[in-house]
C-alpha cells in the first residue's frame, strides 16, 4: 500500500493526488447506513484461491479477513506480490530499497502466519515498485499460469486511484479472463479518498465479507507485522509511517468489501 507513486487521477479531478489529501475519517464509514444494502460475498468453501497484490501488505489490508476465513476452510492459497514494495520510502537514509524488499517479504510471511495461512504459497514477480503500469502486459503473462483452475482470484480494485493498484487490478482481470477464473477486486486506498455513497464507487457491484471477532483479531495481528509501513523507520520526514493509525482504522473494521 505504498503512498508515494503518482495515482491515476481522472481528468478534471480537483485534487492532484487524492491519496496525499486529508482522508475521510473512519467514523463516517462506520456510521454509514449504506452497509445494510450491500449483499454478502460468497467465498469458496474449498478449492484454490489466488490473491494478487501490488505491494506486500495490500492483500492483508484489503482481503486479510477473507484470507483468514479461507485458511480456516483449508482452501489452497497462493499470494502473488507483483512488486516487492521497495519504493515505499524512496528517500530513506535508514534502509535501502533492496533491504526494504527483503523486510517486506518477511513481514508478509509473518502476517500470513498470523492469519493461519502459513501454508500459503507466495510468488514474487519482482516488477519495479511504482512502475506496474509500464509492465502491465508482462504481468498478465506472468499471472496467467498461476490463475488456471482457481476458484477465485482477488486483486486490487481498478478504480483505487493508485497507479500500481489499478494496473495490478487490470492485469489480473485480463489474466483471470484468459484463465476462465472468477475475479473479485478489493479496494485499499478508496476508503481514504472516497466518502460514503460516493458516486465514483460502483456500489452496485459491491459484496461484503463480515468478519467475526476472532477473525478481526487475527487481521489486527497480521497488520501489526508490517512494521516498515505502520511505524516510522527513523526520526526524519522521509522515514514516516505510510500507514498511520487513522489510515489503518479503515482496514480494521468488521467488514471487508469486494467488487464482483
Amino acid at each position: 500500500m505504498n503512498r508515494r507513486p503518482t495515482p491515476a487521477v481522472p481528468v478534471g479531478s480537483r485534487a492532484q493526488n487524492p491519496i496525499e489529501e486529508p482522508g475521510t475519517d473512519e467514523s463516517r464509514w462506520r456510521h454509514w447506513q449504506g452497509w445494510e444494502s450491500i449483499p454478502d460475498a460468497c467465498l469458496p468453501a474449498r478449492g484454490r484461491v489466488v490473491v494478487v497484490a501490488a505491494h506486500p501488505d495490500d492483500e492483508v489490508l484489503g482481503f486479510g479477513g477473507a484470507l483468514a476465513v479461507l485458511a480456516q476452510r483449508d482452501v489452497e492459497l497462493t499470494i502473488v506480490s507483483i512488486t516487492d514494495g521497495e519504493g515505499s520510502h524512496p528517500r530513506s537514509r535508514v534502509v535501502t530499497p533492496s533491504a526494504l524488499a527483503r523486510l517486506r517479504a518477511r513481514e508478509l510471511r509473518s502476517a500470513l502466519d498470523e492469519l493461519g495461512a502459513a501454508r500459503a504459497r507466495i510468488v514474487r514477480l519482482r516488477v519495479p515498485d511504482t512502475r506496474v503500469a509500464r509492465h502491465e502486459e508482462d504481468v498478465v503473462d506472468a499471472l496467467a499460469p498461476h490463475l488456471r483452475a482457481a476458484d477465485l482470484v482477488a486483486a486490487p480494485w481498478t478504480g483505487d486511484l493508485h497507479s500500481d493498484h489499478e494496473a495490478a487490478g487490470r492485469a489480473t482481470v485480463t489474466a483471470a479472463r484468459r484463465a476462465g477464473a472468477p475475479c473479485a477486486l478489493y479496494p485499499v486506498w478508496m476508503w481514504h479518498w472516497a466518502v460514503p455513497g460516493d458516486p465514483r464507487v460502483p456500489w452496485q457491484k459491491a459484496r461484503r465479507v463480515e468478519l467475526p471477532s476472532h477473525v478481526q483479531a487475527l487481521k489486527r495481528a497480521a497488520v501489526d507485522r508490517f512494521t516498515t509501513q505502520i511505524r516510522p523507520l527513523g526520526p526524519g520526514p522521509d522515514e514516516a509511517a505510510i500507514l498511520p493509525p487513522e489510515e489503518l482504522a479503515h482496514h480494521l473494521r468488521t467488514t471487508e468489501v469486494l467488487f464482483r
